[in-house]
């Protein structure tokens, strides 16, 4: 019918029983979204991709046999991958951070209020990948990185490729603002947001705005 728009469609993929429930219990409160498959372990994960294509895949990243680090580096080489969201219930693991680079969209804690945690579903099954401000900081802060000044120098050399205005966008996503909060605080319209992230994500040559966050911090701005 015309006009009406499908739910969301999400796997949950926790080797917890109870955290699957209580995943299942919040969304089913919610019309927009709908679960439509749950894994155990991270070697359930192309299954159920395969069988139930989900827009976006809740993926724990601490699991028995195999995490979910390594199932979201085998999604990730798929041609067409679904938007990963690591779930955990520490606030700096090094198995998040290392998703982060390989393309995950986010993550999300465990604990995090049922609001935030829809909300956040919403914003990456719209193409925005969700940064937590305050535990993504911590994250890349403490988690150990023995070639921390190389890396440091190579960000600083690619992020001189942007412009100043870019260089402002690219330091608010790190922030973790949405495009409505950059434009408000930047004096710009959201879709002049949009073309500036976009115009990054090509000329840094990055997948999305977690990894042009990651790179910020990298870059030591």
């Amino acid at each position: 019918m015309a006009g009406v728009t499908r739910p969301v469609r999400v796997a949950v993929v926790d080797d917890d029983p109870l955290v699957r429930s209580g995943l299942r219990l919040l969304f089913a409160g919610a019309t927009d979204l709908e679960i439509v498959a749950e894994g155990a372990d991270g070697a359930d994960v192309p299954g159920l991709v395969d069988a139930h294509h989900p827009d976006v895949v809740l993926l724990d990243v601490r699991m028995p046999r195999v995490d979910g680090l390594a199932a979201m580096e085998r999604l990730s080489a798929r041609a067409r991958c679904p938007y990963v969201v690591m779930l955990t219930t520490f606030h700096a693991d090094a198995y998040v951070l290392r998703a982060l680079r390989a393309g995950a969209s986010g993550f999300l804690l465990k604990d995090a209020p049922p609001r935030e945690l829809l909300d956040a579903v919403r914003r990456v099954a719209a193409g925005e990948p969700i940064l937590s401000p305050a535990v993504t900081r911590r994250l890349i802060e403490q988690v150990a990185d023995p070639v921390a000044h190389d890396r440091r120098t190579s960000a600083a050399a690619l992020l001189d490729r942007a412009t100043g205005r870019e260089r402002e966008v690219a330091s608010a996503v790190a922030r973790g603002l949405s495009n409505g909060q950059i434009g408000a605080e930047l004096g710009m319209g959201v879709p002049t947001v949009k073309a500036h992230v976009s115009r990054l994500l090509t000329k840094l040559d990055l997948d999305n705005r977690v990894q042009l966050a990651l790179l910020v911090h990298d870059a030591g701005i």
